[in-house]
């Protein structure tokens, strides 16, 4: 019943009992089955993937209900499930790649799922509406206290990373026997900007905006990617956060430091942290070992 009313105060009324007894059976299933089976929100609760894989077995009989158990195991132990996260498709290649194998050979059973989003709003927006579990999004620096808070979109956020700005320039470009740059020197760059509409395309734009940039026509790329080749080609200089393993071998490009630009902060965000499952905990756990190991 609250996974279809998603509200204590309304059972307790159709039981004619009271919220807090209520709310106290939730907890002792919650404690059987070693799992969290509902979100609490300021307007209510909503079932999680636990509470929704009961609800279908408890509706269909006893059959259902033990398969259901079995399932919910699976789900707690970590040797079965899945989990959903909204990223974009450059942070899977320079961030999670590594974290993706590990986990996968240490959790084969479990299934990952990935929504590649152009935006961290995009992600936060598939995070609420319960299409996924995690999303890895740019974090605002005043939107966090120093582990997790929650931030003005009504989510978890757990920052993991900090990345500086560099410039990526072709070998043969005059710019690149520089040795670092600062944000005024942005001004006599072709720069191929940020993806428009995004918060970290928003975070340069407003040290930008105080820049008086070249009159030759500046070009935006939908993602860090994109934008790198385009560099690679010699078609500008690429403003782009320095991921790890952002250049290989080929030396097709050189990065420069740019000073001036508050680094770009990134990490998870989940709808309520404590109600995730464990394989989706340990997912996040995994990226964030493998990001932060790496930084350096």
């Amino acid at each position: 019943m609250v996974c279809e009313a998603r509200n204590l105060s309304a059972v307790a009324r159709e039981m004619n009992c009271s919220q807090s007894a209520v709310s106290q059976h939730v907890r002792r299933l919650e404690k059987e089955v070693g799992l969290s089976l509902m979100e609490r929100q300021p307007r209510g609760v909503v079932p999680t993937e636990a509470g929704r894989i009961l609800q279908r077995a408890a509706s269909d009989g006893l059959t259902a209900l033990g398969e259901g158990l079995r399932t919910l195991e699976e789900l707690r132990t970590g040797r079965g499930g899945g989990v959903v996260i909204a990223t974009g498709a450059t942070t899977i290649r320079h961030l999670m790649g590594a974290a993706i194998e590990e986990y996968s050979r240490q959790y084969p059973d479990v299934g990952l799922e990935f929504h590649t989003e152009r935006s961290s709003h995009r992600c936060i927006d598939a995070l609420r509406s319960g299409a996924v579990d995690l999303a890895w999004v740019s974090v605002d620096p005043g939107a966090h206290g120093a582990h997790s808070a929650s931030g003005a979109q009504g989510v978890e956020l757990r920052p993991v990373i900090s990345l500086e700005w560099v410039l990526a320039v072709h070998p043969g470009d005059p710019l690149a026997a520089e040795s670092a740059l600062g944000a005024a020197d942005l001004a006599r760059t072709r720069l191929i900007r940020p993806p428009a509409g995004t918060s970290s395309g928003r975070q340069v734009e407003d040290v930008l905006g105080a820049v008086a940039l070249s009159s030759r026509a500046t070009t935006r790329a939908t993602d860090w990617d994109t934008a790198l080749l385009l560099a690679e080609l010699g078609l500008g200089h690429a403003l782009i956060p320095a991921m790890p393993g952002l250049v290989g071998p080929s030396g097709a490009v050189r990065l420069i430091p740019v000073t001036g630009i508050p680094p770009l902060e990134v990490g998870w965000a989940a709808r309520q942290w404590s109600a995730l499952s464990p394989a989706a905990r340990e997912f996040a756990a995994a990226v964030t070992r493998r990001v932060s190991g790496g930084a350096g």
